[in-house]
């Protein structure tokens, strides 16, 4: 007898539906998995016999083949011992054939016959719902994720639990899931003492969406800083939470019995990272860091330290919101759509420009150390400010600086102002969108042009610049960019300014 089910490959973040056929015939007792199966897949036959067993059920005498088509496209993951199972049940005789025509089934099956979770079920949920299925069978560690799709969800504990069910047609829902309650943002920037300029270009880029380098000693507050930023940015819209899941899912990067993504990612890979770690890749696809911080910020601590060929892959993600990953067997693309931010010393031994302790470094020494971040790539960056060593007075006895919810108020204002204005970010506007809406007033032109000749800034900067500048003017509540709103915005250009090799 035949039997099919449907189940999906995931690529990327992108899915592929399959179809899981079973044909039991004569011969010897044997399964075997055809289909460009991998190791996880082939296990799985193994994985079946002794569920099976433990749940009560026999397998069917004779041989079993089961192919997963399209042929040509490589299986992975843990996913497919469900639809496997039950296409083995319906060959059987055990599972009515008109049960699970409009089921789309994913799983991981546990020796005992228990359910296991997997990844991509949200993606897989969403295809779903569009390819007509009436519900997804998912462990139920995996059903409140699914259930975010909007399509009916069955949680499965064990597959004899299923097998019943089945069995009596009985097939339970359930509703869709709202984001979760915003978890508390690690710390609060009234914790933070002095570093008021710091924390001014903080509000900046979350309200407009742009890149920040913080530039410092260490010990000066860049890292504590960075890490408020999750404390100021609004949560995730419907649309972003679900886009947002989806890549953390695909990626094996949510927790089992997690909903929907509530607060914006903040990503923060260590200083070895390769590129393919940062942008993805892989000999399956997998998204890398830029994309887990869709809709949200990726951070680089010692962004000098990273690898230079790691660096300049965030060019292209940067400029256009998406990697596109090329092999010589695929061309993917993720969404990236994400604020970088990165902190950096101003040179090998940190102590450059600082008031208390000397720099042992040549000036060879601190050139190089710079040049790691290339050019193009701080074009890239809207926002470059120094934090210096705070003052031991305002460490003892400085007053507490504004709270996160109260700058977190007048970034939400500012991002209204902008959705209302363009549909979109500042920090995501496109030339003709820049020169029509962040055209400053004359005279504030006029100090742009003469920054421009100065600092010899490159078009790409200046735009940038621009950028920054209606930001400003949105966080003040102005329809128009004055002259101060370009001197703020000019003021950020640290780098460009050359004010760290003075």
């Amino acid at each position: 007898m035949l039997a099919r089910v449907r189940t999906i490959a995931l690529w990327g973040i992108d899915i592929v539906p399959v179809t899981v056929e079973v044909d039991v015939g004569d011969g010897l007792p044997r399964t075997t998995i055809v289909g460009l199966p991998d190791s996880t897949v082939r296990e799985s036959q193994e994985r079946l016999v002794a569920a099976f067993k433990r749940t009560g059920l026999e397998l069917p005498p004779g041989r079993v083949t089961v192919n997963l088509s399209p042929a040509d496209l490589r299986k992975t993951g843990n996913h497919y011992d469900l639809p496997i199972a039950v296409a083995v049940g319906l060959a059987s005789g055990l599972v009515p054939k008109a049960r699970v025509d409009d089921l789309v089934f994913l799983g991981e099956l546990g020796l005992d016959g228990g359910l296991h979770p997997v990844h991509g079920v949200l993606a897989a949920a969403r295809w779903a719902r569009g390819a007509g299925a009436r519900a997804v069978v998912v462990p139920a560690e995996n059903a409140r994720e699914a259930a975010a799709s909007g399509i009916g969800v069955w949680p499965v504990g064990t597959l004899g639990e299923m097998f019943a069910a089945l069995g009596e047609g009985t097939v339970p829902d359930l509703p869709p899931a709202a984001p979760g309650s915003p978890a508390a943002a690690p710390g609060d920037l009234a914790d933070i003492r002095g570093q008021l300029p710091a924390k001014r270009a903080l509000e900046v880029a979350a309200a407009g969406g742009h890149n920040l380098v913080f530039v410092g000693p260490p010990g000066s507050g860049k890292t504590l800083l960075a890490r408020r930023i999750q404390g100021i940015l609004p949560p995730l819209e419907r649309e972003a939470a679900v886009e947002a899941t989806c890549i953390h899912s695909a990626a094996g990067q949510l927790r089992p019995g997690d909903g929907l993504l509530s607060l914006p990612p903040f990503r923060a890979p260590h200083h070895t990272a390769s590129g393919a770690a940062l942008v993805g890749g892989g000999s399956v696809p997998r998204p890398g860091e830029v994309s887990l911080a869709h809709h949200g910020v990726l951070f680089l601590d010692e962004f000098a330290e990273f690898r230079r060929d790691a660096l300049e892959a965030l060019r292209q993600p940067l400029e256009e919101g998406r990697a596109v990953i090329t092999r010589a067997r695929y061309t993917v693309t993720f969404p990236a759509r994400f604020t970088l931010l990165a902190a950096m010393n101003p040179c090998p031994c940190g102590q450059a420009g600082d008031s208390l302790r000397v720099c042992s470094c040549t000036p060879h020494l601190v050139e190089q150390y710079r040049r790691r971040i290339s050019g193009p790539l701080l074009d890239r960056i809207d926002l470059q400010v120094e934090v210096p060593r705070v003052a031991v007075e305002d460490l003892a006895r400085g007053a507490a600086g504004e709270s996160s919810a109260r700058v977190a108020a007048r970034v939400r204002a500012a991002r209204e102002r902008q959705r209302e204005r363009q549909g979109t970010l500042n920090g995501h506007l496109g030339l003709k969108a820049t020169d029509t809406r962040c055209r400053p007033e004359p005279e504030g032109q006029r100090l742009l042009e003469m920054a421009l000749e100065r600092f010899g800034l490159s078009a790409r900067a200046y735009h940038r610049v621009l950028r920054v500048a209606r930001s400003v003017a949105d966080l003040e509540g102005s329809t128009t960019v004055r002259t101060p709103h370009v001197a703020e915005a000019v003021q950020y250009r640290a780098l460009d300014r050359k004010v760290l090799r003075d």
